[in-house]
C-alpha cells in the first residue's frame, strides 16, 4: 500500500467515525415522542357549594418560564388549555371576584392526555 493509499483509507476512517457521532449526536438531541405529543387540560370552577361560577378567570401558569396564559370560565364554569407540554409542570389557580382558589399543580409526571383539574374558589 503506498502512501496516498493510506491516507485516502485513514480519510474514510475519520470521516465513518465521525458520521456515527454526528448520528448519535443527533439523536439524542431530537424530542423523544413524549415531547412530541401536547396534551390539554380541563376542569370546572366552582363555589364551596358546588355551584358553577361562570365568568372566573383560570390561570396556568408555565414554572419553567413562569409565562401565564388566561381562560375566563364558560357558564357551566368549565375551562379547557390546550398545547400543553408534557415534559413541562403546570400551576392552575382561579380568581372569582376577589378571592382566589388554591393553586393546584399539573405535574408532567400526571401521564394522562387529557387531565382534568378541577378549582374550589372558598366562597359561598
Amino acid at each position: 500500500m503506498n502512501a496516498q493509499s493510506y491516507l485516502l483509507a485513514r480519510a474514510l476512517a475519520i470521516l465513518r467515525r465521525c458520521g456515527l457521532v454526528a448520528a448519535i449526536a443527533l439523536l439524542t438531541w431530537l424530542p423523544s415522542e413524549s415531547q412530541l405529543q401536547p396534551r390539554s387540560v380541563t376542569g370546572v370552577v366552582t363555589d364551596k357549594r358546588g355551584n358553577a361560577l361562570p365568568g372566573a378567570a383560570v390561570q396556568l401558569e408555565n414554572t419553567v418560564n413562569l409565562s401565564v396564559r388566561s381562560f375566563i370560565t364558560r357558564k357551566d364554569g368549565s375551562y379547557f388549555f390546550t398545547g400543553l407540554n408534557s415534559e413541562i409542570d403546570y400551576t392552575l389557580k382561579a380568581k372569582y371576584r376577589n378571592y382566589w382558589s388554591q393553586p393546584k399543580t399539573l405535574s408532567k409526571f400526571n401521564e394522562s392526555r387529557h387531565p382534568v383539574v378541577n378549582l374550589m374558589i372558598p366562597i359561598e
